[in-house]
């Protein structure tokens, strides 16, 4: 078993918390702290889940929700079976022509007229 590593992106539930339901609504806070994203960057960073986040953003955000990196960012563990291994349990695998028969060849004839 092998395990997978994701995690949650919770910048809209820390938001809701502090009454900020329009993602507009960072742009100026994040202005006064150095920052400047688009609206469109502000809005994919809301609404979606972010793959890199640079540290300076990180901590304004921190900073403007009055919270930690641990309350906007919440680790899950997913349990994954492992593959079967190539050419393991290969006897399931091999079917015994012996015992269903073997193919006949086919033959053709010329149709005779």
């Amino acid at each position: 078993m092998t395990k997978k590593m994701s995690y949650r992106w919770l910048l809209r539930e820390r938001m809701a918390e502090q009454g900020m339901w329009k993602t507009t609504e960072l742009v100026p806070l994040l202005a006064d702290r150095g920052i400047h994203l688009s609206n469109v960057q502000i809005y994919r960073l809301v609404s979606g889940t972010p793959e890199r986040l640079s540290m300076p953003i990180l901590v304004a955000l921190c900073d403007i929700l009055s919270c930690t990196p641990n309350d906007l960012i919440a680790p899950q563990v997913e349990t994954i079976k492992a593959r079967k291994a190539v050419g393991e349990n290969l006897a399931e695998d091999v079917v015994d022509l012996n015992r269903i028969g073997r193919p006949r060849r086919a033959r053709i004839t010329p149709d005779s007229q």
